[in-house]
């Protein structure tokens, strides 16, 4: 496998994480690649290659960068923002690209920087990787050390651990000093972004891909993964599987192999009940799904989204109420409150599930289910309202039997045999208030 690897490249057998090690191994050799070629070259390369974004929307990179004015055209400095704020539920990879390879994550961020014609790199990394935050911190400081930087300057920052401030928005205006809230768009950052200058914002792993296709070349690169989306991803496998962990492998690679040939099937030898393919935050797959192929394209068209490639893998013994229940309180602990769906909407399904899960749902809340999450969807100023109704809405579409099952036996059909009971979630004090009855108040 270690022929396919682009981004993690290396680190089987040596500590890339020093800069010595890095460069024996051919680091930062794209870099000085890149400053002998012209930003529009660049920006070509990447857009040849089709480099889409990591981090969940799959934006092309290329494009992001020809959408950022250059110097002649904008009266102020540009900035390029690295998102390390890594917090939807099930993704861990970029954590470790930043633990083993973090030379090559700001050999990318010099790339970019280059390309754009910025003197300013931002990392914005969750406050809760401190280890991570270490090592990357010391390795910024051997590449400054290094000459390596020019006239650039890179700032490590750490978050809050607000889940808000992975959304590009948000995450600006904390780093900004302000509160962490989603900014309405149009003005886009790569016209209006970090002080009111152009700005890059892209993920961990796409920013640590661009020197690989700088090293392969862009037709190499391309025979990776598939058409519409070359190169490898590192998918981030967990649940009930027997061997989770995180997998760089060419994007399209099946649910099936991942699941079966490299995490070794469903922990315990029991049945798989539901694959989730990107996170807490998008639809769920059924198990006649595992032929799906793992890329944007194919996970969208087959109805959910590759979002950060975080695998997750559901047994039989999970009730699904209960991970509704589980996904939403997320959901309504970490919205920021600007905006009245999400605020609002996230609430309410916390306490329809809830009521449902305590046994005292009644038949009209299945129903009312699916009215708050249309009520939601689409309506709030970022993504975070859409992801609060994706699982849930998915949940009860797929498994309308199970939450019926709720309704007719009063209660949890489960109880404590499922896998996930009594695990904790955020909450608040509101979350098992009494709520006024829908259909009269």
């Amino acid at each position: 496998m270690a022929d396919r690897l682009t981004v993690l490249t290396g680190a089987e057998g040596h500590d890339l994480s020093k800069l010595e090690q890095y460069r024996a191994a051919g680091g930062y050799a794209s870099l000085e690649k890149a400053r002998g070629m012209t930003p529009a070259e660049l920006i070509q390369q990447i857009s040849d290659a089709s480099l889409r974004g990591r981090g969940g929307a799959g934006f092309p990179m290329g494009r992001k960068l020809s959408l950022v004015p250059g110097p002649d055209k904008r009266s102020g400095p540009s900035y390029v923002v690295c998102n390390a704020d890594e917090s939807e539920p099930g993704a861990f990879k970029d954590r470790e690209i930043m633990r083993r390879v973090p030379h090559r994550l700001i050999e990318g961020c010099l790339i970019a920087a280059y390309t754009i014609q910025s003197k300013n790199v931002f990392i914005y990394i969750r406050g809760e990787y401190l280890a991570e935050y270490e090592v990357l911190a010391a390795a910024v400081e051997e590449a400054r050390a290094a000459g390596l930087f020019g006239d650039v300057e890179i700032l490590v920052h750490r978050g809050a651990g607000a889940y808000i401030c992975g959304e590009e928005s948000a995450l600006l205006d904390s780093l900004e000093g302000k509160r962490g809230q989603p900014r309405p768009r149009p003005p886009f950052p790569p016209v209006t972004g970090l002080y009111s200058g152009p700005t890059l914002v892209n993920n961990v792993q796409t920013l640590a891909s661009v020197p690989s296709i700088l090293e392969l070349g862009v037709e190499a690169y391309k025979q990776l993964g598939v058409a519409s989306a070359p190169g490898t991803v590192v998918y981030s496998l967990s649940g009930n599987v027997s061997r989770p962990g995180n997998y760089e492998l060419p994007l399209g690679t099946t649910i099936r192999e991942l699941v079966f040939e490299h995490g070794h099937g469903v922990a315990g030898g029991r049945a798989l009940k539901a694959i989730i393919p990107g996170g807490s935050s998008v639809p769920v797959f059924t198990p006649d799904q595992l032929d799906v192929a793992l890329d944007f394209d194919s996970v969208q068209a087959a109805g959910s989204y590759l979002g950060s490639a975080a695998i997750i893998v559901v047994d039989d013994r999970c009730c699904m109420v209960q991970l509704g229940l589980r996904a939403e309180k997320f959901y309504m602990h970490e919205s920021c409150g600007k905006c009245t769906p999400c605020r609002e909407g996230t609430r309410w399904l916390v306490q329809l599930l809830q009521r449902i899960e305590d046994g005292h749902g009644r038949q009209s809340d299945l129903d009312l289910l699916r009215t708050v999450c249309d009520r939601i969807l689409g309506k709030s100023l970022c993504a975070l309202g859409d992801f609060a109704v994706y699982c849930v809405a998915s949940y009860v579409d797929k498994f309308y039997d199970e939450f019926q099952r709720h309704i007719d036996l009063g209660g949890c059909p489960f109880g404590s045999h499922s896998s996930i009971d009594g695990i904790v979630a955020p909450s608040d004090q509101h979350a098992h208030t009494a709520m006024p009855d829908p259909v009269t108040a």
